[in-house]
């Protein structure tokens, strides 16, 4: 595949080839002028400047690139592949482009601009694709003078599994009118071109998953997955969330081997299994979320991805993954709190909050950030800007990445709002 230089490497050896072809045909056009025509691979307003000053050649041909747009056969070939964990990336499917140009010739005299855009276009209807060996030997010794040619040898165009194809292509009157218009150069004879389809591909180094050791095909009467799958994760007494040290219920299909859940979230760098399980079926398991800790080793509250383990012969299965959400508790708060302005109220908590993680802290409906903090902390401050008066005790709730403490007793009907509680004053 080609690398990010693989565009530029096109435009050099278009250019270089023509400006091969004009050196072997100017002499049968002795009216083109002395010596050997230039060709450039510039905006048409940077020749239209030199033209104005009188500093440009009379007699030149460019190449300009106006357009770079996805090669619609190749943008669907994949998608990029992912590890079983459905967020590690494995590779990308190459990006493929095709390229616009414009080939433009100018000349001073009559005839002349036409003459060098009939060899042009004589060319490109010679030459509809550029072979690899023509490629690279143009890349290594280009015949006009580019800043960075060394480097465009590395770009690996030669080396795609796609070859360069040239089609000429069609423009309309309005098309070609917005372009020179947008262009701010003056209209001149111009055949467009497509070049098609360069095949970039990072470089740097990727997961590759290992080759498939056997493949099983087996047949069942029903609608059943095969594999261990998990459809629910429950936490218990209703809540919408686990906190530490709760027996979390984990509902599915062929679990009896289940040996392990792993809790994975990316955003906090965790990725830990946690066994053993309790009362293994085959249509459920328990787990418990490891306990509070001294020390900011427990599980920071959060969104995790739980998936479970489950031994097949040597290997080990993940089941599918399924999102849990831990939550923070309050160990302590004050049970009151006058009102005013920048009123500071401390709090304990687990698990830990980390340094990164948002957190707030909420007295019925008024709410304030944590104050800033270096270190895993169990006992996080806030300022509230403006505490008013509550007029009674409301719940307290300390809200970490999004998921709130408990504060709901859902095992009552109707449900009803459960300590701790706090009373502005």
């Amino acid at each position: 595949m080609s690398n990010a230089l693989g565009i530029s490497a096109v435009t050099a050896v278009l250019q270089s080839m023509l400006y091969n072809i004009y050196a072997q045909g100017a002499p049968q056009y002795p009216d083109l002028g002395q010596g050997q025509i230039p060709v450039s691979a510039v905006a048409p307003d940077i020749i239209q400047k030199s033209l104005d000053s009188g500093s440009g050649d009379q007699l030149q041909v460019n190449l300009f690139l106006h357009q770079v747009t996805p090669n619609a056969a190749w943008r669907n070939v994949d998608l990029p592949s992912l590890a079983p964990d459905g967020k590690t990336r494995l590779r990308n499917p190459p990006l493929a482009l095709d390229l616009h140009y414009l080939l433009t010739a100018y000349g001073a005299k009559d005839c002349e601009a036409e003459a060098l855009l009939g060899y042009a276009v004589q060319f490109l209807h010679e030459t509809p694709i550029l072979a690899r060996e023509q490629i690279r030997k143009t890349l290594a010794n280009p015949s006009t003078t580019i800043p960075f040619s060394g480097l465009l040898a590395t770009s690996g165009l030669a080396d795609q599994i796609e070859m360069i194809k040239i089609t000429p292509a069609t423009l309309g009157r309005e098309e070609l009118a917005w372009l020179w218009t947008a262009l701010k150069a003056d209209y001149r004879p111009t055949f467009p071109l497509l070049v098609t389809v360069v095949l970039i591909q990072a470089q740097h180094t990727l997961l590759s998953a290992l080759p498939v050791l056997q493949r099983v095909v087996a047949a069942q009467p029903n609608l059943l997955p095969p594999l261990p799958t998990l459809i629910e994760i429950d936490p218990p007494n209703g809540q919408p969330a686990a906190s530490l040290g709760d027996n979390v219920t984990v509902r599915g299909i062929n679990l009896a081997g289940a040996t392990g859940i792993t809790l994975g979230n990316s955003h906090l760098g965790i990725h830990q299994t946690l066994t053993p399980l309790i009362n293994v079926k085959d249509t459920s398991f328990q787990f418990t979320v490891p306990p509070p800790q001294p020390t900011p080793t427990d599980i920071p509250a959060g969104i995790y991805v739980a998936s479970a383990q489950a031994p097949q012969g040597p290997d080990v299965l993940s089941t599918n993954g399924l999102p849990l959400a831990i939550a923070p508790k309050i160990t302590s708060s004050p049970a009151t709190l006058a009102s005013g302005s920048g009123i500071t109220v401390t709090i304990g908590c687990a698990p830990f909050v980390r340094v990164g993680q948002e957190a707030l802290l909420l007295i019925g409906g008024q709410e304030a950030p944590a104050d800033p903090f270096t270190t895993p902390t169990n006992s996080p401050s806030f300022t509230f800007a403006k505490l008013q008066p509550t007029g009674g005790p409301v719940p307290v709730r300390l809200r970490i990445d999004g998921i709130d403490s408990p504060s709901i007793d859902m095992i009552k009907s109707p449900p009803e709002f459960a300590a701790p509680f706090i009373q502005v004053t």
